[in-house]
């Protein structure tokens, strides 16, 4: 599969979270990505790993995730590579309440492979002091 944008990767990443497809998510990073999530304090370096966390993400009631649009921006960095950042929000039930947390995303991605991640961080965003 030949991705024409970073926005194409990050639309089908975010419809495989709010499908609770593990293993469709996990299908788009490539065998060598780096995640360093928004729920852990690991940086998680292999697709066991990967899978491990994403598992255990998408068995929160009600897991979703929504994109704010005008956050977004791409890089073109090179023939197939791109940058792609901005926020999303997650949410989920913790103890019987939906809540939500807002984090600040960025993908480096190889638009030419099928499983076009390479590099994902994704943190929650701080308070302001």
């Amino acid at each position: 599969m030949n991705f024409e944008t970073g926005m194409n990767v990050l639309q089908k990443w975010m419809q495989a979270v709010n499908a609770g497809d593990v293993v469709g998510l996990l299908s788009l990073y490539d065998e060598t990505a780096v995640l360093i999530p928004t729920f852990s304090s690991r940086i998680l370096n292999s697709p066991a790993k990967l899978r491990d966390y994403f598992e255990r993400l998408g068995a929160r009631e009600d897991l979703s995730i929504a994109l704010h649009e005008k956050t977004v921006q791409e890089q073109i960095l090179g023939d197939s590579i791109t940058a792609i950042s901005g926020i999303y929000c997650w949410r989920f039930v913790i103890d019987g309440e939906l809540l939500s947390f807002e984090a600040r995303f960025s993908y480096l991605l190889n638009l030419a492979s099928a499983h076009p991640i390479l590099h994902h961080h994704s943190s929650q965003i701080p308070r302001v002091l």
